[in-house]
C-alpha cells in the first residue's frame, strides 16, 4: 500500500476520486470520467484507429468500471491505472470480435457459389441485425451483442456483466421485441 501523505496534490486528488469512486458516490464518477475519459479514448483510438469506436470503447469502460466499482481498491492502485486495465480488456474483446468477423469474411470467400450464398444470407441477417442493434438501448444491446455474436449463454451474460440472470433473461427478452420492431421497419418496401 501507497503512503498517500508525500504524494502529490494531483496523486491524492486522484486516491480521493477513487476513494469516492469505490464507495458509490455517483459524482465520483462524473469526476473520473471528466479526468481520465480522454486517457481511456486516446489508449482506444490509437488501437483501433476509429473515432467512433474509441467513443463506444471509452462508454463500454466507464460504464463497466462503475458496475464493478466495489471490486476497485484505491489502495491497491490508483483508479486512471484500473481504468487502462478494463481499456485493455475492451479493446481485446473488440479485436477477437474482428478476428472472428475476418475468418468468416475469408471462410465465405473460400466457399463454392452455392454453400456461400447460405452464408452470405447468415451475414446479410447478422448486419441487418447489427444495423438494428444501433436503435437498442445499453445495455440491452451489450446483451445481445454477446448473445448472439459472442455466443454467449444466459448464465455467460450474467457472469460478465455482472448482472443477475433473470434482469440478462428480462433484457434479451425486451430487446429481442424492440429489436423485431427495429427490423419489421426497416424490412417494409419503399
Amino acid at each position: 500500500m501507497a503512503d498517500r501523505s508525500e504524494g502529490t496534490l494531483t496523486d491524492e486528488s486522484a486516491y480521493a476520486v477513487g476513494k469516492r469512486f469505490c464507495s458509490g458516490d455517483e459524482s465520483a464518477l462524473e469526476e473520473a470520467y471528466e479526468r481520465w475519459s480522454p486517457l481511456v479514448y486516446t489508449i482506444a483510438v490509437r488501437a483501433t484507429a476509429d473515432r467512433s469506436l474509441a467513443d463506444d470503447v471509452t462508454q463500454q469502460v466507464f460504464v463497466k468500471a462503475w458496475r464493478s466499482h466495489r471490486r476497485f481498491d484505491p489502495d491497491q492502485r490508483p483508479l486512471p491505472a484500473w481504468l487502462v486495465g478494463i481499456t485493455r480488456h475492451a479493446l481485446a474483446d473488440l479485436a477477437q470480435q474482428r478476428d472472428r468477423d475476418r475468418r468468416l469474411t475469408e471462410r465465405l470467400a473460400r466457399q463454392e457459389p452455392e454453400a456461400a450464398v447460405h452464408e452470405t444470407d447468415t451475414v446479410v441477417d447478422a448486419v441487418v441485425i447489427s444495423e438494428g442493434l444501433t436503435q437498442v438501448e445499453q445495455p440491452r444491446r451489450r446483451i445481445l451483442e454477446l448473445a448472439f455474436f459472442s455466443g454467449l449463454t444466459h448464465a455467460q451474460i450474467s457472469q460478465r456483466l455482472e448482472l443477475p440472470l433473470g434482469t440478462v433473461k428480462s433484457h434479451i427478452r425486451r430487446g429481442l421485441l424492440q429489436l423485431r420492431d427495429v427490423v419489421e421497419v426497416t424490412d417494409e418496401p419503399s
